[in-house]
């Protein structure tokens, strides 16, 4: 058998908040999904978006990497403007 929880809900400017009690877990400032469904509403936390990799900078990170002198002809490098700069 679940909890049950009371909330409170009280205007907040111009919209209405739900004010929820800390035992729940929730972090400050965290994203909700919310859901209308048949029986009433469904809270969920979003999604964390994902973090961009940045690879312009792993040459020489990796042990074993081989540098490739010559030029290849299947190859087309950077125009100077994208190079990132050192």
């Amino acid at each position: 058998m679940s909890k049950e929880y009371r909330a409170k809900v009280f205007k907040s400017g111009n919209s209405l908040a739900l004010r929820l009690p800390k035992e729940l877990g929730m972090i400050e400032g965290s994203t909700m999904v919310l859901r209308e469904e048949r029986a009433g509403f469904r809270a969920e936390p979003a999604d964390a978006p994902l973090k961009k990799l940045d690879v312009d900078r792993f040459w020489g990170k990796a042990k074993g990497m081989v540098h490739v002198p010559e030029p290849r002809e299947d190859f087309e490098p950077r125009p100077s403007s994208l190079r990132p700069k050192p």
